[in-house]
């Protein structure tokens, strides 16, 4: 009998969880483990401050902090491709005063061995937070106004395109090694140490191909110096509409998106996990954070538990362990810098 009680106290927190309401300021429940929380939580980045990813790190740290009572800072651990942030998480103990926010490289980093762990193990997933597609772009001087046009043309041509991407093993660049092997064209990859020199080199024609952010490429493809072929999601991009995805553009079954979310030491407590969920809900579906997340052309991702958020992992590490199985893949380049 005491077992169901615990069982029925435990489902109808997470119906609690799952129904709260949104915007409203209200304390943690007072049923937390060790009165969570009654000291600063800290939320790890692994990235320099002002990226996308320390963006969306403040504004849900800023938003727990108004609504518990209680400080939530952002640290920012930088380093080693993200493996030190993700190891100070993956070591911290599990009572939630250490989480971690990151993006979907985190399921890379593993399948690639880049980490001394396995996220799956050390991690418990909280929520996912939000996601993000890239947009292929070219130079205007390439021949091919539609995804169709530029895989003939890479075919008629096999290595005269160049592509480049924000560093070897960055989501960009297993995206467009997506690209080539799901379309069976061959292009050649320059690595860019960062967004902004392979922007410079795109424009000017260095390279021809190149996948990024519409926030970042917007402008210059209003001002006709690139041009828009296809949206990496299974959905358009809002910030524009008229581009057509990559699917839908003759490449079925391509899929690429960036999803960040939070991420726990493994065996922190369930209820510490599920407040967290619910508060987390609530933020990514408040107006003043989709407005402000609209800016990046961000998206915030549907309300969701950590069962689901773990089953959309399991999905990323299923497709990119299947990718890197590919018959005649050199792995060697997406593990170099």
């Amino acid at each position: 009998m005491q077992r169901l009680n615990t069982i029925s106290a435990q489902l109808l927190f997470l119906v609690l969880v799952l129904t709260t309401g949104t915007g409203q300021a209200q304390k943690p429940p007072d049923n937390l483990p060790g009165g969570y929380p009654n000291k600063p939580i800290r939320v790890i980045v692994g990235n320099p401050p002002g990226g996308g990813t320390d963006t969306i790190a403040r504004m849900v740290a800023q938003q727990l902090s108004e609504r518990w009572g209680r400080s939530a800072l952002v640290e920012n651990r930088s380093g080693g491709t993200g493996v030190i942030a993700m190891e100070a998480v993956a070591k911290a103990p599990p009572d939630g005063y250490m989480i971690y926010l990151g993006g979907s490289q985190l399921v890379i980093t593993t399948v690639l061995k880049k980490a001394p762990f396995d996220m799956r193990e050390v991690y418990a997933p909280v929520v996912q937070l939000t996601t993000q597609s890239y947009v292929l772009v070219t130079n205007a001087a390439v021949p091919a106004a539609s995804v169709k046009e530029l895989l003939a043309l890479a075919k008629s041509k096999p290595g005269s395109l160049s592509y480049g991407s924000t560093g070897n093993g960055s989501l960009a660049h297993l995206g467009m090694e997506l690209f080539k092997s799901m379309a069976g064209v061959e292009m050649l990859h320059i690595p860019y140490k960062g967004g902004g020199p392979a922007m410079v080199d795109l424009i000017s024609g260095q390279i021809q191909v190149f996948l990024a952010t519409s926030v970042s490429v917007g402008p210059h493809i209003r001002a006709g110096k690139l041009r828009a072929l296809g949206i990496t999601a299974r959905q358009r991009a809002q910030s524009q509409p008229d581009v057509p995805t990559i699917e839908e553009s003759g490449l079925p079954g391509y899929d690429l998106s960036n999803s960040y979310g939070l991420y726990a030491p493994a065996a922190t407590p369930p209820a510490i996990i599920l407040a967290l969920n619910r508060e987390s809900n609530d933020i990514i579906r408040a107006p003043a954070f989709r407005t402000k997340l609209a800016v990046d052309d961000v998206e915030p991702a549907p309300a969701n538990t950590p069962a689901d958020f773990r089953a959309a992992i399991d999905r990323d590490f299923a497709k990119w362990e299947k990718f890197f199985k590919t018959p005649g893949l050199a792995l060697d380049q997406f593990l170099s810098q």
